[in-house]
């Protein structure tokens, strides 16, 4: 199995052998490891330099190669800030695509947007669609709110569509369904703070289709809380669905920043390697850390940083929300890159 979901938008379904669920009755454990160093300068798509060093539990290490977008050059871009990417392949999916790759991002101060940019390689350049935002702030008649942000695509095998994950406002995840990856049909809430004790934030969702027996799942969504109960504050949390439009969620953390020597967490994204599920994710570090959680979501077992920022441009000390994506054998990494307010979407290949 690839260490990585593949860039098309279904993983390659992951078969955990069943075990008892009982994460209550695990120790939470934390083996910090060494950090990943690399560095890059900004421009379009060339290859970064500078020295890496082994990734928690055997993943590679990321070298920067550019922005995926051309910043000064969208029509769209309200706030001259973007978040959030999600990459998707659609070249064996629909016909008569704008690209073989999708590309999902989001503004996310007001009014932000879900924005969508299509290419042929997870290597080159991105070209803006020229509709964007294709989902916004007001969805009439289902919502009017401040801002929508955070976009996850994820491909439903059984439904054969695409499905949209975002929020908008920052209590409340919401989902939209579309045949072609581009116009979308509002279904609706799929997760706000009033599911899930002592929570006032629940935002930035991803959805994967992952399998756990033992609560006849197909799908869990990994998201950011703002929790009410110390110690730390935004921690990562979790849910499951047999369809990805009914969701069931634990009310207590997957992931907490402490265990990371941190206070927040956010932008969680699921890998699969050596047999087991693990979470990775950005702190109020700027770094990227790495968690297990294994296939029934039952550890905590923090491995410490997964990627470092670059000091300079674009990253300017923080690198968040990663999306993971594999193109002819090449492994590559989409990433939030600067500070908020400021932030762009980047792009690392794996060494």
């Amino acid at each position: 199995m690839p260490a990585y979901p593949r860039p098309e938008p279904s993983p390659e379904p992951h078969r955990p052998q069943p075990t008892a669920l009982d994460r209550r009755r695990l120790l939470r454990g934390t083996a910090l490891l060494g950090a990943a160093a690399l560095s890059g300068g900004a421009g379009a798509l060339a290859v970064g330099a500078g020295p890496a060093t082994a990734a928690p539990a055997g993943f590679p290490t990321y070298a920067y190669l550019g922005q995926a977008l051309n910043f000064d050059g969208l029509r769209y871009n309200p706030t001259r800030e973007l978040i959030f990417p999600c990459v998707r392949g659609v070249y064996d999916r629909i016909s008569g695509g704008l690209g073989r790759y999708y590309l999902y991002y989001a503004p996310h101060d007001e009014p932000g947007g879900i924005c969508l940019a299509y290419g042929n390689s997870l290597a080159g350049q991105f070209t803006e669609y020229a509709g964007n935002p294709i989902v916004g702030r007001t969805w009439s008649p289902h919502y009017s709110v401040k801002h929508v942000s955070s976009p996850h695509v994820l491909w439903n095998t059984a439904t054969r569509q695409f499905y949209l994950y975002f929020h908008g406002d920052n209590d409340t995840t919401r989902l939209a369904i579309s045949s072609d990856g581009v116009r979308f049909t509002y279904h609706g809430v799929v997760l706000s703070t009033a599911m899930v004790p002592n929570l006032t934030e629940s935002s930035y969702a991803r959805v994967f289709e992952h399998s756990i027996p033992a609560l006849g799942s197909r799908y869990v969504m990994v998201y950011m809380g703002y929790h009410t109960v110390r110690p730390g504050f935004r921690k990562i949390f979790w849910g499951w669905s047999a369809d990805g439009r009914s969701w069931r969620f634990d009310p207590q953390p997957l992931v907490s920043p402490s265990g990371d020597g941190l206070s927040d967490l956010s932008g969680a994204h699921l890998l699969h390697r050596n047999g087991t599920t693990y979470v990775v994710y950005h702190g109020g570090s700027g770094r990227m850390y790495l968690t297990e959680v294994g296939n029934n979501f039952d550890r905590e077992v923090h491995l410490g940083v997964f990627h470092s920022p670059l000091s300079g441009a674009p990253d300017n000390g923080r690198a968040a929300a990663p999306a993971f994506g594999t193109d002819r054998g090449v492994q590559y990494m989409f990433y939030e890159a600067g500070q908020r307010g400021s932030s762009r979407i980047a792009v690392a290949r794996a060494r």
